[in-house]
């Protein structure tokens, strides 16, 4: 059923569905809403329509159209970590971890794995998600990397006392310019390029600190 037109009143079997079911089905008639018209263009009553709701029963599951547009773009964020889980994972290292997130969202920019691709005038998606979403986005990201630092830390890839917490958030924030911001000295459409510049100098930043060589005393042999 297209977005446009007058919302349809909801059947009974609609109005008797469970709560979660019913709030799903607006989700994805807001999310294909969305792809159709962008974000500022689709309304609550392309949404009853595709979703097949009345305005009213729309409103009784989200409070305003913000809260619904939202639900919808924190639902494709938290799709979007959920999914680089499975490249991250195979990968032995944090540094090479590290690389595999940022290729996964270089080569997913596009599609469709966030779950909400926009129209092609309209902002980068992750862009809009990290705006909307910004808080709730990098909880999940800091959530995400707790397991692979705290490997990372047992293999004695990272200091021991390093604040891992504070550590994910730096790797996020490394990933995500990668998304909103090109590269000037590297192809970062490259994989292996953009895989080799994330492990150049991630782990410089988190890695032990070598213990300097004792100084000789002045005038001591050799």
């Amino acid at each position: 059923m297209s977005c446009r037109g007058e919302a349809r009143v909801a059947t009974s079997a609609t109005t008797t569905a469970p709560e979660a079911t019913t709030s799903e089905r607006i989700l994805d008639a807001a999310e294909e809403c969305l792809r159709r018209f962008g974000l500022q263009r689709a309304s609550m009553a392309d949404i009853a329509g595709q979703a097949g709701v009345s305005r009213g029963a729309l409103y009784l599951h989200f409070a305003d159209r913000q809260a619904l547009v939202d639900a919808v773009l924190g639902r494709a964020a938290s799709r979007f970590v959920r999914s680089a889980e499975v490249a991250v994972g195979r990968e032995p290292t944090l540094a090479r971890q590290a690389g595999a997130a940022a290729v996964f969202i270089r080569e997913h920019l596009g599609d469709q794995v966030l779950g909400l691709r926009l129209p092609a005038e309209e902002e980068n998606l992750v862009a809009v998600v990290l705006t909307a979403q910004r808080g709730r986005l990098l909880l999940e990201w800091i959530e995400f990397w707790q397991p692979f630092l705290d490997a990372a830390a047992a293999r004695g890839e990272i200091r021991p006392d390093l604040d891992r917490r504070r550590a994910a958030e730096w790797i996020l924030r490394m990933m995500l310019s990668f998304a909103v911001m090109a590269s000037v000295t590297f192809d970062d459409g490259d994989p292996a390029a953009l895989r080799r510049f994330v492990g150049d100098h991630l782990i410089a930043g988190l890695a032990p600190v070598p213990r300097s060589a004792p100084r000789r005393a002045k005038g001591a042999r050799r």
